[in-house]
This record gives structure tokens, C-alpha cells and sequence, in this order.
């Protein structure tokens, strides 16, 4: 009988706990949330402030040990120096134009795969979109090296055209990226085009809508979201990539380049070059807010 008290209180106790939980979901919810929050607060913004305070300390020129002085001489070098101006417009727009093209390369290829391709043939496709992201990332770079070198693949599919790959420089950044991040693009897209209603597209044939009609007044409000939400992918993946361009980049510098140079001689200064891509893709997302691309991640 002794032996029976506890596990009937235990149970009793266990009861009132699941009651009072199921009582007030936002305390379920609470605690459901407060340990990954925690670990959220703690590393990522937690770091991302010491990024930040550390930027606005300065660097002693003979020692090169970091002087714990406010200042804001990294952020005025950074806007006043012409090479820095230069990279960060370089890299933004490295990554506006992976962006871009994915869009535009991952747009038949999800309709294909999710409005002409049979069902059956669907997940197969599907997985073999997300099969290249199986690969190592740098066997992925390293192979676009070798593809894109002097005499390599691009230069035999091309010199019956009387044509030359784009060698080492920002083409060949741009290219590389592209194909790393595709598959982020097409995912999202395809999930918008497999769940869009085909009675929209057959109404808008009844009513004597062509198909670009179609396309721009149906099918694109309602898959742009979609197209956001995987920008959100590439823009930010692209923006902070500093091995590609290191691999197949040539001469070519963007701000991962930068920061990298200068972690060991000027960590202010890199610190203060890396609250560049964090601080742009701030503006990019509340950009994109208002488009729903937010709720399609």
C-alpha cells in the first residue's frame, strides 16, 4: 500500500500538469518555444551584437591588437573609401544577378515539373532537383573550375561557335553561384505552381485570355510570393559567398573576400565590413515583406 502512494501522487501530479497545459495553449506554447528562443537569443543575436559593438573599436597601427576605443572610423572608411564602395556594390550586385537568373531559369523548370511533367514522374523530378545539393560545396566549385579553365568543357561545347568559355573572373562567379542556389529557387516555385487551382487557368482560357495574358494576370500574382521567398535564398546565400569567388573569381573581390583579408590585421574593420551583407539583407527582406514571400518560407 506504501508503495502505491507515490505513483498514484506522481500520476495525479502528471494529471494536473497535462490539464493546466491543455487549459492555456499559450503557456504550452511558451514553453515549447523558450528553449530554442533562448539559444536563439543567446548565439546568433548574441553574436551578431558583438559583431556589431566590436565594429566601432579601432585597430593599433604598429601592434595591431584592438583597441576597445568607440569609434567610427571603420564605417567612415568604409563609405569614403573607393575600394570598399566598390566591392560592396560589387557584391550586392553579384547577388542581384544570381538572383535573376535563377528566377528565371527555375520558372519553366518548376512549371514543368509541376503543371506539364506526368504525376507519377513528379517526386522523382523533385529529387532530382535536390540531388545536387547531395554534393560536397566544394566539389561543386571545384567542378565548375575545371568545366569553365582554359581548354576545359565550356571551351569544347563552344569552339564550334567560334566562341570561348568566360574563363576565371565575375561571369564565372555569377555562373557558379547560380547553380549552387537554383535548387532553392525552383523548390518554392514549384510548390506554388502544383498547388495553384486549375480551374483559374481554364476560366481565363474560357473568358478568351491568351496564354501571356494568363501568365501575367493569373499565374504570376500568385506565384511572386513564391519567386520572394526563394530570393530570400539566393540573395543572402550569394551575398555572403566568399569561397566561389576565391575558386573561380579570378582577381574579383566581394565583401566575404574583405572580411576574410582582415580578421587577422584589422578585426574591427572586418567586423564592420560584415554588418554590410547583414545590414542589406535587413532592407531586402522588409522589401519583400509586403509581397507574402515571408509566409511562403
Amino acid at each position: 500500500m506504501t508503495t502505491d502512494l507515490p505513483t498514484a501522487a506522481g500520476r495525479g501530479t502528471v494529471r494536473r500538469l497535462a490539464g493546466t497545459l491543455h487549459r492555456r495553449p499559450r503557456l504550452r506554447l511558451a514553453l515549447l518555444l523558450t528553449a530554442p528562443l533562448l539559444w536563439l537569443a543567446v548565439l546568433y543575436l548574441g553574436s551578431l551584437a558583438v559583431l556589431f559593438v566590436s565594429a566601432f573599436w579601432t585597430t593599433d597601427s604598429f601592434t595591431s591588437q584592438v583597441v576597445k576605443v568607440w569609434s567610427t572610423d571603420n564605417f567612415h572608411a568604409l563609405f569614403t573609401t573607393p575600394v570598399f564602395r566598390q566591392v560592396i556594390l560589387r557584391s550586392v550586385g553579384v547577388a542581384l544577378a544570381v538572383t535573376v537568373l535563377c528566377a528565371v531559369i527555375a520558372f519553366p523548370v518548376a512549371f514543368y515539373t509541376a503543371r506539364v511533367a506526368r504525376p507519377k514522374w513528379r517526386p522523382l523530378l523533385v529529387v532530382a532537383i535536390l540531388t545536387p545539393l547531395w554534393a560536397s560545396y566544394l566539389v561543386k566549385v571545384y567542378a565548375w573550375r575545371l568545366i569553365l579553365s582554359e581548354g576545359g568543357l565550356a571551351d569544347w561545347m563552344l569552339a564550334p561557335f567560334g566562341l570561348s568559355g568566360p574563363g576565371y573572373g565575375l561571369p564565372a562567379t555569377v555562373l557558379t553561384l547560380t547553380y549552387l542556389w537554383l535548387p532553392y529557387m525552383i523548390l518554392p516555385i514549384h510548390t506554388a505552381l502544383e498547388q495553384l487551382p486549375a480551374n483559374l487557368l481554364d476560366a481565363s482560357a474560357d473568358l478568351g485570355a491568351r496564354p501571356g495574358r494568363t501568365f501575367r494576370s493569373v499565374v504570376l500574382p500568385m506565384v511572386l510570393p513564391s519567386v520572394a521567398a526563394g530570393s530570400v535564398f539566393t540573395f543572402s546565400l550569394s551575398l555572403g559567398d566568399y569561397i566561389t569567388v576565391q575558386i573561380v573569381g579570378g582577381k574579383t573581390q566581394l565583401i566575404g573576400n574583405l572580411v576574410y583579408s582582415n580578421i587577422e590585421l584589422n578585426l574591427p574593420m572586418a567586423a564592420a565590413l560584415g554588418t554590410v551583407p547583414v545590414a542589406v539583407i535587413v532592407l531586402y527582406l522588409l522589401a519583400i515583406r509586403r509581397t507574402g514571400a515571408l509566409n511562403s518560407l
